[in-house]
């Protein structure tokens, strides 16, 4: 855990109203996977492999990744149980979704037919469809920000969570450190909603919302406080990559 403590960023404003998030992922989603290497350089591979390493399963109860999106972090998840965890994926957009369910198919068709353990539905993590105290782990990568009442969210995660078990956030950030903070965000700002715009055409600027929204999302110690005050406990904050993305995980308390 970092001791590194961080503000919250001072812009607010961007548009996450759900029926803008919903329709953007949906114009995009044909490219996600493929802009989300070529952009991250593949360490998005990487910081999938560290949550899943750092948030292991423990026994055999499910698992929930939440704004799933084409499922990568879900299908890590059930790499990590060798398919003898059930795993469920939960997303809004529903294009998103066709795709995460095509890759477990592949799974499936390939070399593992135990992938029918791993499923996919449409909902928002907002009202998750799914009993209290069910899930060992409840995950979310590079989403959290998406959801447009982030406390409402995380309060839902927490309610499937079992005691005891953990919600586990990946979640982007700023680097700390102040030159190459400066290089990383004048990429952000005028290189990567370039590059985004030419290979995803969309009528959302889905590309120049990436780094809005995540220079307004709180991070660090600012975001692992608010998990706290939300219901979490021993919440613990790690930067990956010189602080390009953090890792929190926290604990249900036990009843």
């Amino acid at each position: 855990m970092t001791a590194t403590a961080v503000v919250e960023p001072a812009n607010a404003g961007v548009d996450k109203s759900g029926e803008r998030v919903r329709q953007m992922f949906g114009e995009i989603s044909g490219r996600y996977d493929f802009l989300n290497h070529l952009l991250s350089g593949g360490t998005d591979v990487y910081w999938r492999w560290r949550t899943v390493r750092a948030c292991a399963p423990k026994g055999d109860a499910p698992i929930l990744d939440v704004c799933t999106g084409t499922g990568d972090l879900a299908i890590a998840y059930w790499n990590k149980g060798r398919g003898k965890i059930e795993v469920v994926g939960t997303d809004f957009t529903p294009e998103m979704l066709r795709i995460a369910e095509k890759k477990r198919d592949r799974i499936a068709a390939t070399k593992q037919p135990q992938a029918a353990s791993m499923q996919f539905l449409e909902a928002d993590t907002q009202t998750l469809p799914f009993e209290s105290d069910r899930f060992q782990i409840v995950s979310v990568a590079f989403g959290l920000r998406n959801v447009s009442d982030t406390e409402r969210g995380v309060k839902e995660m927490t309610r499937v969570c079992q005691p005891g078990g953990r919600v586990c956030i990946l979640e982007f950030s700023l680097p700390t450190n102040t030159v190459f903070r400066s290089v990383y965000k004048w990429y952000f700002k005028n290189v990567l909603p370039r590059i985004g715009q030419f290979f995803a055409k969309n009528k959302q600027a889905a590309y120049n919302y990436l780094p809005d929204s995540v220079s307004e999302f709180p991070y660090g110690k600012a975001l692992a406080d608010k998990l706290t005050a939300w219901g979490l406990e021993n919440v613990t904050h790690t930067p990956l990559t010189f602080g390009i993305a953090t890792l929190y995980i926290g604990q249900k308390p036990v009843r």
